[in-house]
């Protein structure tokens, strides 16, 4: 169809006209107080909501298990993994006067491997108190060898059972023997994790998990007296295990913990790896974490200048976990230890923990004598000779956490039934951080000029609190009555070629953007095309891009991804709200009520459009360039592959609208064709069609 090829050419790829992809310096002064306050805003709402509902111990009862069931399913353990045989190995053993190590392996699911020392002191007339040591990022390798964070610490492990602890002191997942992947978003841009559900916290959890299950066949281990700690990763993991496992009795995390305050507004999240964080899809603070270890006993241990878990959160934090404490008649069960120095593993800290066990594991209050010291080389305390072969350690990303198999409904009630449940999901597990209201104020029109018989307009809107953004509108001079309106969502690339047309007659109005060389043959195309036709192009740049723009740098646009997902949201997800807010307020603007609308969109930002349309009503056409065909390449919503992908997503937003995917991979939606098929759509409905460059060449 010649009309819907032109909107294309001109609107989307700019018929092959293509500008310069080079780094262009652009103001992004707006863009960084922008973010950086809607950061504090909805900072400020989730920790005002953690734990509003808990007033006395009878609301904490109804409401922990639900709690934990929450905090499992956000480390990826819901359902809880099957615990298969565990075919420990003990690969050797080093003597010391006062104990023994035995170097352990065991498979916390087949094929993951997880690399410990167990220390066993060698005197035990009976069965000992075991303490579960989880180890912070201290890498230890020689000549490209991996011998595991487990003998950086390993100095804890022989304190324990020196003091008559049985310890076990395990590898994490990154720096262990087998060396796999903590830092995905952190600096491997597999924001793909976000789609699965995916944190490797929840591998380091559920390592612990099967770490007790491991303890509990030692004959010379007392299951009922479990104890944990770890510094800095090792506290995070603390915290996990403490929370979701019961046979936990006593917990001391070090310098483990902090709020939301200090992580994402006071910028501690771009100290931290993923290890330390679950995907936050229920909006938590980390008050909630902590609270479900009451009422067992729990020592918060830090230092009072360590820059990554700075003071004033771990104190807040602790005030508030020590009110429920309170309320469960506990108080005397939780506590705060505070040494001087940073994020270092001191003396101190190991002393007050020490104790801290002896109280609550031994009810024994004497004075520690013996210290903590090192007494082995890493090539003692190594477990493996040769690395297993079927090791899933550095690829556990790809499986741990289950995904969607999507199958075809036979019919149109099961279609029904599993498009329902699937925006529901959407909406609880994906898009909880939309505002549940728009409560927003009118729209602003900043200006309405005529230039070259074409009619330039902006509308100034809010998406949500602290989000400003601002709808362009362009049309035919003496237009009165639109037969459509097209809302085109501009990403970076767009947003330039956008900018290169508009220059050409309004470049006043455009004054404090990064203007790109003028484009007078798109902004001729454009002209042809609005006298040609009785329609109406609007344009928004959801946050981050063209006006909004925040810190350009590649550091700042990963952490500040990072941050919108510690807030239970993504990035693109909050961008999917914009371009809902968008399609309202256009619709909100005069003459634009009853006008048709379509939504047009290229590459990642189609699938941002794509979802936006979902939930809002008469859209009547979706146009998307390039749309990825899996979510692997974008956009990133949190635990989306979960349920489904890019191909259902499709499929139920053609039942809504008309949708033409341009697209040089037609196999790949081959779902939403089937479905069609068994709901009876007729050809129209969803069309595949060439590439726009790709139909000219052809022409």
């Amino acid at each position: 169809m010649r009309s819907c090829l032109f909107i294309s050419v001109c609107l989307a790829v700019s018929a092959g006209l293509t500008i310069a992809d080079e780094p262009r310096p652009i103001d992004t002064s707006r863009g960084d107080k922008m973010i950086a306050e809607y950061f504090r805003v909805e900072t400020d709402r989730l920790r005002n909501a953690c734990l509003a509902e808990i007033e006395s111990a009878e609301d904490w009862q109804q409401n922990k298990q639900r709690y934990r069931s929450e905090l499992l399913e956000m480390l990826g353990l819901d359902p809880l993994p099957e615990k298969t045989d565990l075919q420990a190995v003990v690969t050797g053993k080093v003597e010391h006067d006062e104990f023994s190590v035995e170097n352990v392996q065991f498979q916390s699911r087949p094929g993951l491997y997880v690399t410990g020392n167990l220390y066993v002191p060698k005197k035990v007339d009976e069965r000992l108190p075991a303490i579960l040591y989880v180890c912070g990022h201290g890498a230890v390798k020689k000549d490209g060898i991996s011998y595991g964070n487990k003998t950086h610490y390993h100095h804890h492990g022989a304190w324990f059972a020196r003091n008559g602890y049985v310890c076990l002191t395990i590898d994490t997942l990154q720096m262990g023997e087998i060396e796999g992947v903590h830092h995905g978003t952190y600096n491997h841009n597999r924001w793909w994790w976000l789609n699965r559900g995916y944190t490797s916290a929840g591998v380091e959890a559920w390592n612990c998990v099967r770490a007790l299950d491991y303890l509990e066949t030692r004959p010379e281990v007392d299951a009922s007296r479990f104890g944990v700690t770890g510094r800095s990763g090792g506290g995070a993991y603390s915290w996990w295990i403490a929370a979701i496992d019961e046979r936990i009795k006593c917990a001391v995390p070090v310098a483990g913990i902090t709020d939301l305050q200090n992580h994402v507004v006071d910028g501690c999240v771009e100290g931290h790896c993923d290890c330390m964080y679950m995907v936050n899809t229920y909006q938590w603070d980390y008050a909630k974490v902590a609270a479900l270890v009451s009422p067992r006993p729990l020592l918060i241990s830090n230092t009072d200048t360590d820059r990554i878990f700075p003071l004033d959160g771990v104190v807040r934090t602790f005030e508030s976990v020590r009110r429920i404490y309170t309320l469960l008649g506990a108080a005397d069960k939780v506590a705060l230890n505070i040494t001087a120095g940073g994020h270092k593993d001191t003396q101190e800290l190991q002393v007050h923990a020490f104790r801290w066990f002896n109280q609550h594991l031994k009810k024994d209050d004497s004075l520690i004598e013996k210290t903590a010291v090192k007494f082995f080389e890493p090539e003692q305390l190594k477990v493996f000779k040769e690395l297993p072969a079927d090791e899933i350690n550095t690829k556990i990303d790809e499986t741990f956490v289950a995904q969607a198999t999507c199958e075809l409904p036979a019919t149109d009630a099961a279609w029904a039934e599993q498009r329902d449940g699937w925006r529901a999901t959407l909406q609880e597990k994906s898009f909880a951080g939309w505002p549940q209201k728009n409560q927003f104020g009118d729209s602003r029109e900043v200006f309405n000029v005529v230039n070259d018989g074409v009619r330039f307009r902006a509308i100034d809107f809010t998406s949500q609190e602290a989000i400003e953004l601002r709808l362009y509108i362009v049309e035919r001079a003496e237009l009165e009555k639109r037969d459509l309106v097209v809302l085109n969502v501009l990403d970076d690339k767009s947003w330039i070629e956008f900018l290169a047309a508009t220059r050409v007659a309004f470049e006043k109005q455009l004054d404090g953007e990064t203007l790109p060389d003028a484009n007078k043959e798109l902004f001729e195309q454009t002209k042809q095309m609005l006298n040609s036709f009785a329609w109406t192009m609007a344009y928004i740049a959801p946050r981050g891009i063209g006006p909004t723009a925040w810190d350009q740098s590649g550091k700042k646009q990963t952490q500040h991804q990072r941050r919108f997902y510690l807030l239970g949201q993504s990035l693109d997800g909050m961008r999917a709200w914009d371009v809902r807010r968008a399609a309202q307020t256009l619709r909100a603007a005069e003459g634009f009520a009853d006008v048709p609308l379509w939504l047009q969109s290229q590459r990642q930002m189609a699938g941002v459009t794509l979802y936006a349309s979902l939930f809002e009503p008469e859209i009547t056409r979706l146009d998307l360039h390039d749309l990825p065909a899996s979510h692997r390449d974008g956009p990133f919503f949190l635990n989306v592959t979960r349920f489904l992908d890019m191909p259902q997503a499709v499929a139920m937003a053609a039942e809504r609208s008309r949708v033409a995917l341009y697209s040089d991979t037609p196999d790949a939606w081959e779902y939403p064709m089937q479905v069609g098929k068994v709901l009876g759509w007729d050809a129209k409905q969803l069309q595949i069609r060439q590439p726009i460059a790709e139909t000219l060449q052809g022409d």
